[in-house]
């Protein structure tokens, strides 16, 4: 078993913590892993970008060509990555910032107002965990044991408050019917 991910989007919008939050999960579930972020020199508004690999033997390159799924936060992620996902993959995207539709009929697509939702529920700043959330549910691996320990491994101390904040976004879109 190995799952290769992509999370794109701009910076500022949670995909570091997002991949990591995923590449922590995995390990506590016993999974090799890899996490490989990317990212533009602007702090806020650049392109963002990781690769998480998880697997059940070691990872031999942290590097994701083609992902078997792609979470893609804005407009041009998804020009940039929809090609690239493999035949059969998945592909997440926040259709509250991508209005147009996945051109590929060989892929399954899953369309969150991820944005929206956050908004909606007073946590703007949680899309990201809101689309994680529908991530792990479609492929039956929400926990929230696990999700609950991984969350601890990447909210700091400094913000403890955010922890049952950023498990209440998962669960939105863990919930979240399309």
């Amino acid at each position: 078993m190995e799952k290769q991910y992509l999370f794109s989007g701009f910076g500022g919008q949670g995909i570091l913590f997002a991949g990591k939050f995923l590449a922590y999960k995995g390990l506590i579930e016993g999974n090799e892993v890899s996490w490989l972020p990317s990212y533009g020199p602007e702090m806020r508004g650049g392109t963002a970008s990781c690769s998480v690999v998880i697997s059940d033997k070691a990872v031999a390159s942290p590097i994701v060509a083609k992902p078997d799924v792609l979470i893609a936060m804005n407009l041009p992620s998804l020009d940039r990555f929809e090609n690239s996902v493999r035949s059969g993959g998945y592909i997440f995207a926040d259709s509250s910032l991508i209005e147009r539709k996945v051109k590929r009929d060989d892929v399954n697509v899953y369309y969150v107002p991820a944005t929206k939702l956050a908004s909606d529920n007073g946590i703007p700043t949680l899309a990201n965990m809101i689309l994680m959330g529908k991530v792990l549910s479609v492929f039956g691996e929400f926990d929230d044991q696990n999700a609950t320990s991984a969350l601890k491994k990447v909210v700091s101390a400094k913000h403890a408050d955010m922890l049952d904040v950023n498990l209440g976004a998962l669960k939105i879109g863990a919930d979240y019917k399309d």
